[in-house]
């Protein structure tokens, strides 16, 4: 590089100097000249260069534009130096020298690379250990296995057909029948035994063939290329071909597999697709800390597969390990498995000769209930269910089909939002509803749809999510129930009601399902939620006795929500998928988490599933037979044929009309019938304008439509009947008449009937 100075340099020029870097070519030259030293030789140029880098770091110093713009005038593109294809490292002797030095360095690198692989498992020593086994597992073949059943069993047959031989032998001749027999069963044994030992000898020969041509192809080319070798040149020629066969060992043995080494002392895992074996739960019980690492298991199952491809196996722990223990290291245990922790499932074994250190572990293959949920069991069903016996809940982990009695129950369904509540709910609710003689109070404290198809079913129902509407379906409909049953129970000298009982006097002591779904919307209400509560807590505790059987359903029974006391009454707890342990710990019951059954391990995959724990020492995952929509409402309408025609389907609501036609007196009836008249003008002004509202009728019209019932009555009588402010006896037009008419509105006729009779509309 030149430099100009921006001022007069009186020294000498600055010195050129030429950089070679690495293996690129030096610039050519027609007269090369040699670089001069870094600095110069003399100390004239030393100071010139020392002085031309102090004006360079002084900024005293700038590059010499270069126009761009402008081509030189001798610039040839098409010319070409006499050898084009020469690299121009070749035509100096600086070149050859730089580009020897590197090559060097590249080279030693290589050979330093090379030292340190023959340490590992690519050394050309280890590709060719391992291209020798694989040789020779190749060689070996597998006939040997099938070589090795059927001799078994050529022994067996011929051990067989020795003992048949000597039984007929020593039959006597006077037992004809026996003797027969076991001459029949000497010659069928000696038959088999023959047959199979003549397939052994098959099989050996073949193996032996087999066996031979594999040999002479795998060892035959090292072998010709030794011998060969050392007839040519002795023993030079033999070292050639002892090169030759560990260069063809090496490559056999390139690629190093995992699968290809002593697998034995691998990691073995259900989630590589290997078998479980006894060591394999051995290494992930000590893996898991549940058992020490100079422990081992005692297998009273060995691991098998089901149908449904899942793993099995029934063990004892060490003495002093509770199962327990294990159970509270699941995730561990999965881990240590290569599965996901919802695909192990553990609980004490419930077979005979049971013990606290006795575990069934299984293990599915796959994310259990993440398939497509099968038809519920009700939908083939037909004719009533009965609500006293065992109900169909859904499908457990193995696949088995788990039902549940709720007789002198109650229960609690837990869990977040979307972990399928309602689904679970419709399991009971479905039960409950196809039994003709199970009356239901249903109470919605979402205000959605879930329970609307079960309404025409219910004898009492609150679908606004509002508190005071729940208590005084309580006060007015459930405890004033439940005081009836227990005052009929102590009249007949029974303690409780039975499935007898309640057939036997089925409109007293029938059972009864109050069902509470989103219950934290009435607990925690400011004013009435104590009320509430407390009333829920009389009839959990009291009412399973009488018949009486509560379910709720909320998102977290915590003790805000869900009172202690009340919460703890409720025996059934069904967990679906929560957030957090503790979460699962409010529905379950506290430690249940710490025991190893958290619904924080369900999986968001695994819609529906849940911790039950409803009977038996331990909770168990199941997904609860799903209805769709469309399937609920088919059940609900063979529901209520099936009430209908057992006359146990409750009346609908009743109007203020059919209310007053019950007093059975005169003036109730002409109440009736104009609170009728008013019903049918309004419902035809309707049809035309939904925002009209008929309000007043004339006279004329009303006792028109009283004598067309049937009933006497003047104009005098009627408005002694119902009385009239003075300010509503003021005449209007009607419809088309041109002159004003008198009349009655109908605020009048429902503040005679609220006066008169305490009904109101």
């Amino acid at each position: 590089m030149t430099e100009q100075p921006s001022i007069s340099n009186q020294g000498p020029e600055l010195a050129t100097i030429t950089y070679l870097h690495g293996a690129r070519p030096a610039a050519p030259a027609s007269t090369p000249i040699a670089a001069p030293a870094l600095g110069g030789k003399t100390s004239d140029d030393q100071a010139a260069v020392v002085e031309s880098a102090r004006q360079v770091l002084e900024g005293r110093v700038t590059q010499a534009p270069a126009d761009l713009t402008k081509e030189p005038k001798d610039l040839d593109l098409d010319a070409f130096a006499d050898r084009p294809l020469i690299p121009e490292w070749m035509r100096s002797s600086e070149g050859w020298a730089t580009y020897a030095g590197v090559t060097y360095r590249a080279r030693l690198r290589a050979y330093r690379r090379w030292v340190r692989r023959q340490r590992t498992d690519r050394g050309h020593l280890a590709q060719f250990k391992r291209g020798r086994r694989r040789i020779g597992d190749w060689v070996k073949g597998f006939e040997g296995i099938q070589l090795q059943a059927v001799g078994h069993q050529a022994h067996i047959a011929a051990k067989e057909a020795r003992a048949a031989a000597r039984s007929a032998r020593f039959t006597p001749s006077l037992m004809k029948n026996k003797k027969t027999a076991a001459l029949q069963a000497a010659d069928r044994t000696q038959t088999v035994a023959m047959k199979t030992i003549a397939e052994h000898r098959r099989l050996k020969a073949s193996r032996r063939r087999a066996h031979s041509l594999r040999m002479g192809i795998a060892y035959g080319p090292p072998v010709a290329a030794l011998s060969a070798g050392y007839l040519q040149a002795g023993w030079l020629g033999a070292s050639a071909g002892a090169a030759a066969t560990f260069v063809g060992g090496a490559v056999a043995g390139r690629h190093p597999i995992s699968e290809e080494t002593d697998w034995s002392a691998d990691w073995r895992s259900l989630g590589d697709g290997d078998p479980m074996t006894a060591p394999m739960l051995d290494s992930v019980f000590q893996a898991a800390k549940v058992i020490g690492s100079d422990e081992s298991l005692r297998i009273v199952q060995m691991p098998m597969l089901d149908a449904r491809g899942a793993w099995t196996a029934v063990i004892d722990l060490p003495p002093g390990i509770a199962a327990k223990k294990a159970m509270r290291a699941t995730a561990e245990i999965a881990s240590a498995l290569g599965v996901e922790e919802a695909q192990v499932n553990m609980a004490k074994s419930k077979e005979k000769g049971g013990r606290a250190g006795r575990l069934e572990i299984y293990v599915a293959k796959e994310l259990p209930f993440t398939e497509k949920a099968a038809p519920g069991p009700l939908l083939v069903h037909d004719g009533p269910t009965n609500f006293w016996g065992p109900i169909s809940i859904g499908p457990d982990v193995r696949g088995l089909a788990r039902t549940i009695s709720v007789v002198e129950r109650s229960g609690l369904v837990g869990g977040e939002p979307g972990a399928g509540k309602s689904a679970s709910g419709n399991t009971i609710l479905l039960a409950a509803a196809l039994d003709p003689r199970v009356r239901l109070a249903l109470a919605d404290g979402k205000a959605g749809g879930d329970l609307t198809p079960f309404e025409p079913m219910a004898e009492a129902f609150e679908g606004n999510a509002d508190p005071e509407a729940f208590l005084e379906m309580l006060d007015g409909y459930v405890i004033p129930d439940m005081k009836r049953r227990y005052a009929f129970l102590k009249k007949i000298g029974r303690r409780k009601v039975t499935e007898e009982l309640a057939n036997k006097y089925p409109d007293i002591l029938g059972q009864l399902l109050l069902w509470v779904d989103e219950l934290m919307y009435y607990t925690t209400d400011d004013e009435l939620g104590k009320k509430i509560t407390k009333r829920l807590r009389n009839i959990v505790s009291r009412g399973r006795a009488a018949g009486i059987i509560t379910f709720c359903a909320t998102q977290k029974p915590g003790s805000d929500v869900v009172d202690t006391s009340l919460r703890d009454l409720l025996s059934i707890r069904w967990a679906l998928r929560c957030t957090t342990p503790e979460a699962s710990d409010t529905i379950l019951g506290k430690g249940a988490a710490a025991a190893g059954f958290s619904a924080k391990t369900i999986e968001s995959e695994m819609r529906g599933a849940g911790f039950l724990w409803a009977e038996g020492a331990n909770p168990y995952l199941v997904r609860a037979d799903y209805y769709s929509d469309d399937e609920v409402e088919v059940l609900a309408q063979r529901a209520i044929e099936l009430r209908r025609a057992a006359g146990t389907l409750p009346d609908g609501p009743k109007t203020l009309a059919d209310l007053l036609r019950e007093q059975g007196e005169d003036d109730a009836r002409v109440l009736a019938v104009l609170v009728d008249v008013f019903a049918a003008f309004d419902q035809e002004a309707k049809e035309s304008d939904e925002t009209a509202e008929v309000d007043w009728l004339p006279g004329t019209l009303l006792i028109d439509s009283l004598k067309a019932a049937g009933l006497e009555i003047t104009s005098e009588k009627l408005a002694r009947l119902v009385v009239r402010e003075p300010e509503e006896k003021k005449k209007r037009t009607w419809q088309d008449s041109a002159s004003a008419l008198n009349g009655y509105p109908l605020a009048a006729v429902l503040r005679t009937v609220r006066a008169k009779y305490g009904l109101s509309a």
